[in-house]
């Protein structure tokens, strides 16, 4: 793992492809079919299919960096 101000423009890219990839899948996913490791994954990644806001989201709102 590296950081993003030394990887390529095309790994960038895939690593974007990948995420975005992955949180539709999680989204589509019901929240009862889901274990509780990625239930904790997608608290802290906005993933989570039941409109709450993040834990991620929560601290960047109560630091002031979130969307208003």
């Amino acid at each position: 793992m590296k950081p993003d101000s030394q990887k390529g423009v095309f790994e960038q890219a895939g690593d974007h492809v990948k995420g975005t990839t992955d949180s539709v899948a999680s989204s589509m996913q019901p929240q009862g079919e889901k274990s509780t490791s990625q239930k904790m994954g997608d608290t802290f990644s906005s993933n989570s299919n039941e409109n709450q806001e993040s834990l991620l989201d929560k601290t960047k709102n109560a630091m002031g960096l979130g969307n208003k």
